[in-house]
């Protein structure tokens, strides 16, 4: 029987490639999203062509009862939980003595708050059955901080700290759960860009290129194989050096 992979945000960017890469491997697939419903059915179409059963379902990882009714639903239609990918994300850039506090707040409830929400959930899934894997999406910025991004660094370094301590949390209900911080990638987020930005970023990237939603899913591809029994805790930075 296939195991089952939840994604949160899978309707476009990496959750959208991580989808993708995970049916290849023979997994079936929830593909979570919050708006855009004809993108999230194509992902799913996508992931059916791959050979495994795939649905889509409507949450707001921020609200705790839509991602409760999100597990619910994947239980119902494809019988387990087997993954967790928290990958849903948002960004209201802005220098701190400009930013509104609604702007520190919803990037908080949807990256931090919304992992929360995710990995509440599926740790008594996981726990009952003594197994899983937990991938959660932190950043660079999160690790080494970025100036304008105050709300979406602060987020992202609160996924660390989730991350390993829950990781403590559940290691012996043989639970793996790490987090993978994603330099700089091509994705909606780095098309609004000009060019002289990107110029800017090359700079700060060793590898001297952005990073593909590919190189991202198949870090995760692997943390969330047998292959990554002995790790966890652990924070895999895939951003071409920046981090080192």
């Amino acid at each position: 029987m296939n195991k089952v992979a939840l994604i949160t945000g899978a309707s476009r960017g990496i959750g959208r490639q991580t989808a993708i890469t995970l049916a290849q491997a023979g997994i079936n697939i929830v593909v979570n999203y919050a708006n855009n419903e004809d993108r999230a059915n194509e992902v799913v179409e996508l992931c059916e062509n791959e050979g495994v059963e795939a649905i889509a379902v409507k949450a707001n990882v921020a609200i705790f009862e839509e991602c409760k009714s999100m597990f619910d639903e994947a239980i119902e239609k494809l019988g387990s939980v087997d993954i967790l990918i928290n990958n849903a994300g948002i960004t209201r850039d802005g220098l701190v003595m400009r930013m509104k506090e609604h702007d520190f707040m919803d990037v908080i409830n949807t990256n931090l708050l919304g992992t929360f929400n995710c990995c509440k959930i599926a740790s008594k899934l996981m726990m009952k059955k003594r197994s899983g894997k937990i991938v959660n999406l932190s950043s660079v910025v999160g690790v080494i901080g970025n100036a304008g991004q105050v709300n979406y660094s602060a987020s992202k370094a609160g996924v660390i700290g989730l991350t390993k301590s829950l990781a403590k949390e559940l290691s012996s209900r043989n639970i793996n759960v790490n987090a993978v911080a994603p330099g700089f990638v091509e994705t909606d987020m780095t098309d609004v860009l000009n060019d002289e930005q990107k110029t800017a970023l090359m700079k700060q990237i060793p590898l001297k290129s952005l990073g593909k939603t590919e190189d991202i899913a198949n870090c995760i591809k692997f943390l969330v194989s047998d292959d990554s029994r002995y790790i966890t805790g652990q924070v895999i930075n895939v951003d071409g050096g920046m981090v080192m």
